[in-house]
């Protein structure tokens, strides 16, 4: 094997949990909550078989789950949600199917379509909120499932792949159609003591966002020496539109202000960093190590922030291990990611109300991917 083949080699891979169809990131509050709708990739070329070819297709198959439990205010955790068994617990799984079709040397086009199953499960107990709220036990506990939202990317390296093995950056942008639903409903109670009746289910385990967005991804590598690679990756998704058209349903029946009257179309980002290294003695063995991070922030780019979102973010340690086969056709992957920072910022309307609402994170984040070239 030429020496510019193994640099290709040298941790040349994808971790798949991409954001929100490159998708990026969704949900937060008082209520269990999904800190990125995602998969997103760590390395630079997939797999130890360097870059994809021209006329050659890519299908990957990506897996993410995570429970969340533990809220905060700010960067403050609130114990006694968890230990009043107040705490709202979300468990969300995310399958992600993509296909890519490499055009030329440098530009690919590529295809998302994103499926999840997810359940929300919480019970207030009798004053466990302050105040004697509630008055009588609060209890939910439904799932969903349902198809999210499709994307299709345009991708380009900055450098032609034939003079670069060592080094490149490839640059998406895209569009995410509303194709996932964003108003199921399920039978729970929202007023205390009231019998159960079909409400819209919380935003933060919804399939789709409800509106048209644009992905913006950016994926580059660096080879350090013959077993070494850095790695860097970003993505960011613009929801021009101010809010999505669904009510928001407070769990206590109480009304809502004006500003959170409807759910914000909010945009997500994602960014990975780290560095990869390939095991000499273990033939298609890499080995990762890096920093995640992935939120919502509480001002869009295009468009208005107010209607009700939980912005805030979350840093995780993300080591992980990629095996490719097959000479390089055949990648798996699988990542456990750790949360080592969680906050949950005010949002514009938390702003303006002189509040600051509370999000659920999860401590783990579990993700892994099946790639397949032909």
């Amino acid at each position: 094997m030429s020496f510019e083949r193994q640099l290709v080699r040298c941790g040349m891979l994808v971790v798949a949990v991409l954001l929100t169809g490159i998708g990026v990131v969704q949900k937060m509050e008082a209520q269990g909550c999904v800190v990125a709708h995602s998969v997103g990739e760590i390395g630079g070329p997939d797999s130890e078989g360097g870059y994809l070819a021209p006329g050659h297709w890519e299908l990957t198959f990506d897996y993410r789950h995570l429970y969340s439990f533990r809220h905060f205010v700010g960067s403050v955790e609130q114990v006694y949600r968890t230990e009043g068994k107040s705490n709202v617990r979300n468990r969300v799984n995310l399958f992600d199917a993509g296909l890519t079709y490499q055009i030329t040397p440098r530009f690919s086009v590529e295809g998302n379509v994103p499926v999840e199953f997810a359940s929300r499960r919480y019970y207030i107990g009798v004053g466990t909120l302050g105040g004697g709220v509630p008055a009588v036990p609060l209890v939910g506990d439904f799932g969903l499932s349902g198809m999210g939202d499709i994307s299709f990317m345009g991708q380009g390296w900055i450098w032609n792949p034939k003079n670069n093995p060592s080094h490149n950056i490839q640059i998406g942008i895209g569009v995410q159609m509303p194709t996932g639903r964003d108003n199921i409903q399920n039978k729970f109670a929202v007023i205390p003591g009231t019998p159960p009746s079909n409400q819209t289910a919380d935003y933060s385990i919804q399939p789709g966002i409800g509106v048209w967005a644009i992905p913006f991804s950016v994926q580059s590598f660096q080879a350090i020496s013959h077993s070494v690679q850095a790695y860097f990756n970003g993505s960011y998704l613009v929801t021009p539109s101010e809010t999505n058209g669904v009510a928001n349903i407070s769990p206590l029946g109480t009304p809502q202000p004006p500003q959170n009257a409807y759910v914000s179309a909010a945009d997500e980002y994602l960014l990975q960093a780290g560095f990869s290294y390939m095991v000499a003695k273990v033939k298609g063995l890499t080995l990762v190590g890096g920093l995640r991070k992935e939120g919502v922030p509480a001002h869009d780019l295009i468009g208005g922030d107010e209607g009700f979102r939980r912005p805030g973010y979350a840093v995780s340690l993300e080591p992980g291990v990629v095996y490719g086969f097959k000479n390089g056709h055949d990648v798996i992957t699988a990542n456990i990611d750790r949360a080592v920072y969680r906050n949950r910022i005010a949002s514009v309307p938390d702003m303006q109300l002189g509040t600051h609402g509370d999000a659920a994170f999860a401590d783990w984040l579990w993700l892994a991917s099946f790639q397949h070239r032909f």
